[in-house]
């Protein structure tokens, strides 16, 4: 990973080259930008990282994490960056080849991009850039932009690759194994003007149990319920006494994934491409109660008698769920890459939700075999798409001093979610309506800038962005108003400058200062919420703002011989930020927080060949004070850190290559301390529900047999961390693999 300018070989000044990222082909972000870009190519993942999901080519990069729970983590799996937690999903943007994988549905938790629809295998390159400076992204952009390029073959190829894992998970009273396994197989070839790709991949995992059923103790009754045992005293994150009844939301999943490309050269410098991508998961989550009665058999439900004082269990505490998920993606592409006066391209893409199905049932089960009434949520209908009309101008051709780009884009999201009361909750396919959210957004965009080559030691950018973004359709039900309720439309106009500014001080530094402007519009979901009291919508902000973010950072770079040294200085103002917070005692819903102020330094290095033959070095150091600086809803969190932003992070990859068989790496990852809420009144934070700091080492071990097969083993988590964001993290896990290529 890196970003850097190559050093020079004499004393003469010579073209601003502001960034270069190493392996693979050239990155499809704006890298004419004088910014923050971190780069990794497929090659460096495949040899360093044990990456079974496409969101692990991430886990070292600086200042970035993203909060995978367990291997095949579809639902809670948010990226954070400088300025953002892991519950702020809407303030990054995550492509592959162009097409949108974030989930602007909604923020949070249960709206992660859909890393599903790339497989690791498939991977040319992933490249990340920082901070909303280009124009050409949405206010989306404000944390980060990831872009995963995938592989299309220049000739005949093809892949076999085979995994196992497993983990020995302890936690409260769980002691279990969890295994899984993996296989993917890829083929492709370049004929004449036709070039095609297939990726097929299957992953089944069983996850640890990531939610515990619990009581407080002051909450409990006086006498009366069945006595029982098995109850283990802790404490919560507010460090008040609480018992773990038992663990829930132990996860099986079984996942498909399919994609195929095509490419035509209409001519040598016009290409149309298509994709096809395919995700199916099959999802089932047990509970185990930890309760036992006087005979030794386990309690799931009624009232229940602890240490003399009585506790009722409802039934979400060890409530099952299956899930059946099925989404499509399409993408298309029309570009001119003739490197000349005028490029343009022409790039639509569709995210269809064509199933996606969660059964839960009324009362609590141990498993997902006892039938009887419950509920269905059917999302089916819901995705979004995306059209854009792209240019770059470039008035004197290659070697002219401009390049301009500029575009015409449309986004859309369409929500529609359903619940439904059946009597079987394990086989209908319908019910009694039980609630209705549905609405959509579009955001019509028009931008332009213009990055100046002033001459051999300076270089610019200058750029806007127009946006015109609309809220409608967004309508509410119940069981007792079963008639939907509208909201009412909304539309609003806003503009984004972005600046940046590069100076080669020399032959190995340069100087560099970005600034820009971001507009992180309401989501469906944020928007489209609430309770329906005596026939009208209550307990939401109909009139909820936007987030208005100004970034900034100032970055010194140094080339070296074989690598690079960053450090940049980041600060983002940013106001009415969106949050969910209380609005009664019993009801929370989203609201503005007045303004958020993050200020921070990023110090990046990288470099092959560090000290002895073969060996690479990649790491970063993050500092961020990240404060609340004003909220009206809730004035106790004024002063206080934003959630899920730690003050500090780390990253360390080390790899070193013996000959031409052997690679060895060893990675860590840091996180210091971090909140869960606005006014930071949770601070244990290695518990249940609590974020806690962690220090996590992996290793790994690659073997090149032959040609054509590679061996590999691993460990994540080495030194057994157990950590916490909200949901426990996995436990040491080994991995091994082998892979065949031709």
């Amino acid at each position: 990973m890196g970003a850097a300018g190559p050093a020079s070989a004499d004393h003469q000044p010579k073209a601003l080259d502001v960034v270069t990222i190493n392996g693979g082909r050239p990155s499809s972000l704006p890298t004419q930008i004088p910014t923050t870009i971190e780069g990794i190519s497929g090659a460096q993942i495949e040899d360093r990282i044990n990456a079974t999901d496409s969101e692990d080519a991430l886990k070292y990069f600086p200042s970035l994490n993203v909060r995978k729970r367990y291997i095949g983590d579809y639902d809670h799996a948010v990226l954070a960056s400088r300025a953002s937690g892991t519950g702020n999903s809407a303030r990054s943007l995550v492509y592959a080849d162009g097409i949108l994988l974030s989930n602007l549905l909604g923020n949070g938790a249960s709206y992660t991009p859909r890393w599903g629809l790339v497989s690791p295998e498939e991977i040319e390159r992933v490249d990340v850039l920082y901070g909303p400076f280009s124009a050409a992204y949405p206010g989306n952009s404000a944390g980060a932009v990831v872009d995963y390029q995938t592989r299309m073959p220049t000739r005949f190829e093809a892949h076999l690759k085979l995994s196992a894992f497993g983990q020995q998970y302890r936690q409260y009273g769980s002691d279990a194994r969890f295994i899984g396994r993996q296989g993917s197989a890829a083929i492709g070839d370049r004929q004449g003007a036709w070039s095609w790709w297939v990726d097929v991949s299957r992953l089944d995992s069983k996850g640890q149990p990531i939610a515990f059923a619990n009581r407080l103790v002051s909450g409990g009754g006086k006498a009366g319920g069945v006595p029982v045992t098995g109850a283990l005293a802790d404490k919560n994150p507010a460090n008040q006494d609480w018992l773990i009844l038992g663990a829930s939301n132990q996860i099986d999943t079984l996942q498909d994934h399919a994609k195929v490309k095509l490419a035509y050269d209409v001519s040598p410098t016009l290409r149309a491409s298509y994709t096809l991508g395919w995700w199916k998961n099959q999802v089932t989550r047990t509970a185990d109660s930890y309760l036992r009665d006087a005979a030794g058999d386990p309690v799931y439900q009624g009232t229940v008698n602890i240490g003399g004082k009585s506790y009722v269990l409802q039934p979400s505490d060890f409530a099952p769920s299956i899930g059946a998920l099925e989404h499509l993606m399409h993408g298309f592409s029309l570009k001119n890459h003739a490197r000349g006066v005028f490029d343009w391209e022409v790039a639509a893409s569709l995210y269809d939700y064509a199933k996606d199905q969660v059964r839960t049932p009324k009362n609590a089960v141990p498993d997902a075999r006892t039938n009887g009434d419950g509920k269905l949520t059917d999302m089916g209908g819901s995705g979004w798409n995306t059209l854009a009309l792209k240019g770059i101008w470039r008035p004197d051709g290659m070697a002219g001093a401009h390049i301009v780009d500029f575009g015409l884009q449309r986004d859309g999201a369409k929500l529609r979610t359903r619940v439904l009361s059946n009597g079987d909750w394990i086989n209908a396919g319908g019910g009694a309506p039980f609630a209705t959210f549905n609405g959509d957004t579009s955001l019509l965009s028009l931008y332009g800038q213009d990055s100046w080559r002033i001459n051999a030691l300076w270089k610019a950018t200058l750029g806007a962005r127009l946006e015109r973004w609309q809220a409608f359709n967004g309508q509410v039900s119940n069981a007792v108003s079963p008639a939907p309720l509208r909201f009412g439309e909304r539309a609003e106009t806003s503009w984004s400058p972005k600046a940046a500014l590069a100076y080669r001080a020399g032959d190995e530094w340069t100087l560099k200062a970005s600034a820009g402007r971001a507009v992180r519009n309401p989501t469906a979901a944020e928007l489209f919420q609430g309770t329906i009291e005596n026939g009208k919508i209550n307990n939401t902000d109909p009139l909820l703002r936007a987030e208005k973010s100004w970034t900034g950072e100032l970055t010194a770079e140094r080339a070296l011989r074989a690598g690079s040294l960053r450090a940049t200085l980041f600060h983002e103002d940013t106001r009415d930020a969106l949050y969910s917070q209380a609005l009664t005692a019993q009801v929370s819903t989203i609201q503005n927080v007045g303004k958020i102020r993050t200020t921070g330094l990023e110090l990046a290095y990288q470099a092959d060949e560090v000290l002895v033959h073969g060996l690479s070095l990649s790491n970063s150091l993050t500092y961020a004070d990240s404060r609340i600086v004003s909220n009206d809803a809730l004035p106790a969190s004024v002063g206080k850190r934003q959630p899920r932003v730690p003050q500090w992070r780390a990253t360390l990859l080390a790899s070193y290559h013996v000959g031409d068989k052997w690679t060895g790496s060893f990675g860590a990852r840091y996180s210091g301390k971090q909140y869960n809420t606005l006014d930071n009144s949770d601070p244990h934070g290695a518990t249940y529900t609590g974020s806690s700091t962690y220090l996590v080492a992996d290793v790994r071990l690659r073997y090149r047999i032959d040609n054509q097969w590679t061996a590999s083993v691993g460990i994540d988590n080495l030194n057994n961390a157990k950590y916490w964001a909200y949901h426990p993290y996995s436990q040491r896990t080994l991995l091994a693999e082998l892979k065949f290529d031709l």
